[in-house]
């Protein structure tokens, strides 16, 4: 069996040249072009930013609307005692309440 070498003839492709190793600092507009993205994905973290600080300030409001809403209900049913809707000392028939930040507890 024989076994053929590859030849060692070179081509035009084989050439080594220097074109497209130019360095990319030296060349004024690729530096231009890289300060431009950074400042539009800048700009796009800025806008980002600005949304989730709204979202945040959204959620800030609901949490306190929430509070707001879950006392009115625990003076309603008289977990909670508000001055305008306290009950008489002598009143057994009341539920038990729980004073401070328990929570809403029934008793069955």
């Amino acid at each position: 069996m024989r076994i053929h070498k590859k030849s060692t003839i070179r081509g035009l492709r084989d050439i080594r040249t220097h074109s497209g190793r130019v360095e990319s600092a030296g060349v004024p507009y690729v530096t231009y072009m890289k300060i431009s993205a950074l400042e539009m994905e800048k700009a796009r973290r800025e806008t980002e930013k600005f949304s989730a600080e709204a979202r945040i300030g959204n959620i800030d409001q609901r949490l306190a609307e929430i509070e707001a809403e879950k006392e009115a209900l625990l003076v309603g049913v008289g977990e909670r005692t508000n001055t305008a809707t306290r009950r008489p000392a002598s009143d057994k028939s009341a539920p038990a309440r729980q004073e401070g930040k328990q929570g809403f507890r029934v008793k069955y």
